[in-house]
């Protein structure tokens, strides 16, 4: 056991990096993902919507937890090794799109059914429709439960440490397994989440209020 040192601070705040890059992959992966399972579920194709609902209802149905399991663990048993942080990457990017999805899904079927009619009256595809119609008025409506779900994603990404992906909560458990402090780490820790999460929760307010007026 040795006393709670300034390199064991450094390891900490280094490993930010990486919760960022994960929360990063995970927001662009789960992002693209999202959006195409967010136009299925809105699609008038019964395949299409019982496959993206079949999908989201698994991935909001399972705790994120055993889908990192099931990507670290599961894919190693078919022979495919993804390593901590691909498993860590995949699990998130596909937990991020089942909830973008849906919260995109909702902002959509939110506006009023006049919206889609006139643009048919006005002759405009589906794709037009939803690029200059349909989507400027859903981000809105989507934007702060986007903004909420980012923070906890970034939170989210604290469980890639039972994977053994060094990110900031599990860079905390090895300076605490060697100092013994749990206090001085575990604050730390808990105030670089905090710095990380806040400013995302102003930037939310400041763009959904920008985008209402």
């Amino acid at each position: 056991m040795r006393e709670f040192s300034f390199p064991d601070f450094m390891f900490i705040v280094l490993a930010i990096r990486w919760t960022i890059l994960l929360s990063a992959v995970a927001m662009v992966g789960g992002g693209v993902l999202g959006i195409v399972l967010a136009l299925a579920r809105t699609m008038d194709s019964s395949i299409a919507r019982w496959l993206s609902g079949s999908f989201i209802l698994f991935f909001q149905g399972t705790p994120l937890l055993l889908q990192l399991f099931l990507a670290f663990f599961g894919l190693s048993l078919i022979g495919v090794d993804l390593g901590a942080y691909g498993a860590a990457a995949l699990a998130l990017t596909l937990h991020a799109a089942a909830f973008l999805g849906e919260i995109w899904r909702g902002s959509i079927e939110a506006l009023p059914k006049g919206q889609w009619e006139a643009s048919r009256a006005l002759g405009l595809s589906y794709v037009t429709t939803m690029r200059s119609v349909i989507a400027p008025q859903a981000m809105r409506l989507a934007m702060a439960p986007t903004v909420g779900f980012v923070v906890q994603l970034i939170k989210g990404t604290s469980l890639a440490a039972i994977i053994g992906f060094v990110e900031v909560t599990r860079a905390g458990q090895i300076v605490n397994n060697a100092t013994f402090e749990p206090f001085a780490v575990f604050g730390l820790v808990s105030t670089i989440y905090f710095l990380l999460c806040w400013p995302l929760s102003l930037l939310g307010g400041r763009l959904e209020r920008g985008l209402s007026r």
